[in-house]
């Protein structure tokens, strides 16, 4: 076949196998110095200069050529007749989408707890929503949706007080789903402004954007780097790499749609990463074919093909232990199980930021519609993160009230260990509290 995808074919059992797939897992998120700079540059302007330099960047950048920030902000009925003037079919689509995203939600909502100890002290935890979010959303050819419904939906469950959307609409293009997708997630306020300029308004507030305590939602090189600046001013969710998709297979699903799986991960960029791990090799040759077979109708095939052969892989493993314990190693963002027992697998995983399990369970469903949040960890970070969800919109406060008996149990253990810290003044306060 002509064209054929150059995709990395290995086994596990190579002597080098160990080397090569770190060097392919490998992701250099070393900062760009000129894009760090312009950056920093644009976030301190912003924060000296307000409105008059985020008017200045996004007539600049989006070549909209507003006289005021206020012309930016987008009223509540132009969203409202975004949603009304969808296609049916489109309307329906997102409305079962957002109630399916909510009902999955509303499952991580926490309570506020407390106990009260024998001598009458109280001890418990406070749950809070954060006052005010800020969503960045992609605008203009790259425009998601369905990041508005994973992102404001949560934050609605979580009852976040105000919603404040930032999306870029370059020669002033406006996606129709994504201003109705903010209006049927109930955004309070959505500003069309995008790039390191409106992170630099959420963090830092401007006569017209109100300061947020968070930015969640992705964005380009430009947006990644302002956010991993802004944080501590304000939170963030994450720092996202490049999509990707590990798919471990037993052979017993149609090719077709592995082949298919891995290329709709390669479908976002160059540097999305697509692997598959099988002990089949017949069935590794029957997805390669499929790919080269398949790829020729993909609109995005140059990417598609440009990921496939930088970052991809199809592997060959000794059996599905071991392709377990590779996958662990990865800790994918996205890990399909497409075998035929796919519940006793995913016991034995231990990193993924999520697990699709069985043949129907296509990650595609994931970004869309199946329920749980698709914002995840990329780049190996599933080691030691979790999935965006209500939790992330939500604080924890530690509750203490001691009691008169509690303040003298209590207070000779803390005297004993501040005065071992040589902290004397801490020992006071206990003691002063001690019974005479």
């Amino acid at each position: 076949m002509q064209n054929r995808v150059n995709i990395k074919r290995w086994s596990s059992q190579e002597a080098d196998f160990d080397g090569r797939l770190a060097h392919l897992l490998a992701f250099d998120s070393a900062q760009d110095e000129a894009i760090e700079a312009v950056v920093a540059s644009i976030l301190r302007d912003v924060k000296a200069r307000g409105d008059e330099a985020l008017l200045e960047y996004t007539q600049r950048f989006d070549r909209i050529p507003a006289a005021s920030i206020a012309e930016l902000e987008l009223p509540q009925s132009e969203l409202r007749a975004a949603l009304v003037q969808l296609p049916a079919a489109q309307r329906n689509a997102l409305e079962r989408a957002a109630e399916r995203v909510r009902h999955y939600h509303e499952k991580q909502i926490a309570q506020s707890w407390r106990y009260t100890e024998a001598d009458g002290t109280m001890l418990g935890q406070q749950i809070t929503p954060l006052d005010r979010v800020g969503i960045y959303v992609p605008g203009g050819r790259a425009a998601y949706p369905s990041s508005v419904l994973m992102n404001a939906v949560p934050a609605k469950v979580a009852r976040v007080a105000e919603i404040v959307m930032t999306v870029p609409t370059p020669n002033g293009e406006k996606n129709a789903m994504v201003l109705a997708a903010a209006a049927l997630c109930g955004v309070d306020r959505v500003f069309t402004v995008g790039g390191a300029q409106a992170i630099a308004a959420l963090a830092f507030g401007t006569a017209t954007v109100p300061r947020v305590d968070k930015i969640v939602g992705p964005g380009n090189a430009y947006v990644a780097a302002a956010k991993r600046r802004v944080f501590g001013a304000v939170g963030i969710d994450m720092i996202a790499g490049p999509s990707e998709i590990l798919v471990i297979c037993d052979g017993s699903v149609n090719p077709d749609w592995i082949a298919m799986d891995l290329l709709s991960q390669a479908e976002h960029d160059e540097m999305a990463q697509a692997i598959l791990l099988c002990p089949d090799a017949g069935f590794i040759d029957a997805v390669a074919d499929s790919i080269d077979r398949q790829i020729q109708g993909m609109p995005r095939r140059d990417v598609i093909r440009a990921s496939l052969e930088t970052r991809g892989a199809l592997i060959a493993v000794r059996d599905l232990e071991e392709a377990c314990e590779i996958a662990n190693r990865i800790a994918p963002e996205h890990l399909e199980l497409a075998v035929e027992n796919p519940e006793q697998l995913a016991g034995e995983i231990r990193h993924a930021g999520a697990i699709f399990l069985g043949p129907y369970s296509s990650e595609a469903l994931g970004d869309y519609c199946a329920g749980p949040n698709h914002v995840l960890p990329t780049s190996g970070t599933a080691r030691f993160s979790s999935p965006l969800g209500v939790y992330d919109f939500q604080k924890r406060t530690s509750l203490i009230q001691v009691s008169r008996e509690g303040a003298d149990t209590l207070g000779r253990i803390a005297a004993e260990l501040a005065y071992g810290e040589g902290l004397p003044a801490h020992a006071k306060s206990a003691e002063y509290r001690l019974k005479r």
